[in-house]
This record gives structure tokens, sequence and C-alpha cells, in this order.
């Protein structure tokens, strides 16, 4: 246990934790450990696969219509044009390099309202995702991106939903897999203690305090109204404290016909997670009343194998029964001629792709902004 500790907080530094609980509770819950960690039993069935397909990158045929499989450094606007017009979000890419009057004319010319969602291009676990109320923080954020952005109408739907969804290529129904509904991390103001307390004495914030009072520096001491809901977070992505609600039981053939819709609209999406905003349940069985957020293809990760008191044997096991199918979609899609990535190609693309998130990490990091709703 002692190992697993150490190397659980080599890359994240045990000593950004408050206290001992927080050290415990990471120690003891695998799902918080980093996720090289968790992985670790599943490499060698990882590098069968690269042996059976011959290519290190053998999930790239996987979803022809994204840039390396929708494993990684996809661009968000290009996954966008895959899917059917008016089930995404309004929105535009702008360039870091457009000036301060560019943006204020492109949000004019396309009429948004605030708030609005900026997002990076090229990201992933919510990095640099935030929710802005006006001109003022859309211009530092635009000053503050060296990398092109996203900037989208925000979405009000009250339920955002999780769907991992594959389908075979010769297939003409897939298989949903996880549907989870998706909780923000809010605290409550009680008119007597200060928002630093507050995120203290959240459970569910422990494993992100030194994010969260940087993000929110300016308003840590500010003490809330009896039953005002501070949004500690608008992404709701699992690594930024999103929490998941099992809708396992309300998986039928209705569910079920809606991603097949979607998954033979392009003949380009086989395998990945959708992350959804809708009105209810019931409307989303009915293709009605539901955004797509994102489309996270091959390295989209099965968000269904956490919270659902799963161990770690368990969620290896699912993830295993995963990999499985992706090597089965990429390699029948390979059959159909749909090439994999040479070494070279691949491995600078990877090294690129995660060179980008570790800058996002660090910018994220030290970037404060008021995201209360």
């Amino acid at each position: 246990m002692v190992f697993i500790w150490t190397l659980s907080f080599r890359n994240s530094n045990i000593f950004d934790y408050m206290n001992f609980r927080n050290a415990f509770y990471r120690t003891t819950h695998w799902e918080a450990w980093d996720w090289r960690i968790k992985y670790i039993p599943l490499i060698p069935l990882w590098f069968w696969y690269c042996l059976k397909s011959r290519s290190l990158w053998f999930f790239t045929p996987s979803n022809p219509g994204l840039v390396f499989g929708g494993f990684d450094g996809v661009s968000k606007k290009k996954m966008y044009e895959l899917l059917p017009p008016g089930s995404y979000p309004k929105g535009v890419c702008i360039s870091h390099l457009a000036s301060q009057d560019e943006v204020e004319k492109i949000f004019a010319s396309h009429h948004f309202q605030y708030p609005v969602v900026v997002k990076p291009d090229e990201g992933r676990m919510g990095l640099m995702f935030r929710k802005v109320h006006k001109m003022e923080d859309l211009l530092l954020y635009h000053a503050t991106m060296p990398s092109d952005y996203l900037l989208q109408e925000f979405i009000p739907y009250p339920i955002e939903v999780s769907v991992f969804y594959y389908r075979h290529p010769d297939d003409l129904s897939g298989t949903i897999t996880g549907f989870l509904r998706k909780e923000y991390m809010i605290v409550t103001g009680d008119g007597q203690s200060t928002l630093n307390a507050l995120i203290d004495a959240c459970p569910h914030a422990r494993l992100h305090l030194k994010e969260l009072k940087s993000k929110h520096v300016n308003e840590l001491d500010e003490v809330l109204e009896v039953g005002k809901e501070f949004y500690l977070s608008h992404a709701l992505n699992l690594s930024r404290g999103g929490k998941l609600v099992n809708l396992e039981l309300q998986k039928d053939k209705a569910l079920l016909q809606v991603f097949d819709n979607l998954s033979h609209c392009t003949q380009q999406l086989y395998y990945g997670r959708y992350d959804i905003k809708c009105v209810s349940i019931e409307d989303l069985k009915r293709g009605e009343n539901f955004t797509i957020l994102e489309y996270n293809g091959s390295g989209g990760e099965p968000h269904h194998v956490y919270g659902n008191g799963n161990t770690l044997l368990r969620a290896c096991i699912i993830l295993a029964q995963h990999w499985n199918m992706l090597f089965v979609i990429s390699k029948r899609n390979h059959e159909k001629g749909v090439a994999y990535w040479n070494f070279l190609k691949g491995l600078k693309f990877f090294i690129a792709a995660n060179k980008h998130i570790r800058m996002l990490k660090k910018l994220d990091a030290r970037w404060p902004v008021n995201e209360a709703a």
C-alpha cells in the first residue's frame, strides 16, 4: 500500500493537499489515483493489440472522421462538423491571433448573449473551460489563451449525461455500455461561512482544493448568504470534480435508437463517449431537446467504471472489454481501407498533443475567474 501511495502522488505532490485525511482518502480510493497507476494492470493487453495489428497506433481507424481516431489532439470544431446540424451548441472558433476588436465584432455578428462558454479547440479534462458573463472577462480570456478556442452559447438545459456507445461498422445497431448523469460541484451558503471555509468543508472538493482556491482566489473571503449556491466549477468532467450518478436502469431501445441514428448520420463515429445536455431523460429518448457538448473518441474513458461501487479489478475488466471492441472496430475499418498511422507520425502527434495539454494545465491552475452561476 505504501508503494501504491508513493506512486500515486509522484506527479501530484502530496503536500498540496490540506491534511492527512485527504491524503489517506486518495490512498484508499483507487478512483482518485493517477490514471497511469489505474491502467498498469492493462498494459500487457494494450501491447497485445498493438502486436496483433502490427501498429502502435492500432486505434487510429476506429473513428475515421477524427484525427488520431479521437484518442488525443482532436479539434472540437472538426468534431462538431461530423455531427448532425443543430445537434451541438452554436459557436465559432476564434484564432488566438485575432485582435480584441475582432473578438468583439465576432461576438456581435453571431448575436451571442451572456453567459457564454469558452474552451480550447484542442483540449480535454475541462482545462480552460470557462463560463463568461461579460466582455471584459472574454477579452481577458482571449489575451491569456495561446491557442485557438471556441466561443459558444451557454446551454441552460438542467441535465447533463454521459453516454458511452460503440457500433461495429458492419452492424446496423450498436451498444450503450454506460449511461450516467453528471452533477456539478456546488457549495451552499449559510450566511456565516466564507467561500474558503465552505470549500474546506465540502467532501467532494477534497481532491481539488488547490485548484479550486486558485480559481476562486478573488471570492474566497466572501460570505455567501443563506441558501445561495456557488458553482465551484462549470466543467462537469470527472477530473474537475464532477459527480457521476448511474442511470443503468434507464437504458432501453428508444435511447439506443437515438445513438444508432447519430452513428449512421456520418458513418465516421463508431466508438466513444457523448457528453450531452438535455431537458429530461424522456426528451433525450425521443431525440428532442438535447445538445451534444462533445464527442470523445477512442481516448474517451467509459465513465461508468467510476461511482458504481466497482473494485479496481471490476473496473479493469470493463476497460478490457471496451479495448477489445476498440481493437475489433479499428481492425474492421482498417480492412475497409482506413490506414493505421505510421509510428513516427503518431509519435510526433502524440508528443505535441500532450505538450499542449501540459501547457493548458499550467495555465488553468493559475488563471482565476468568477464562475458563480
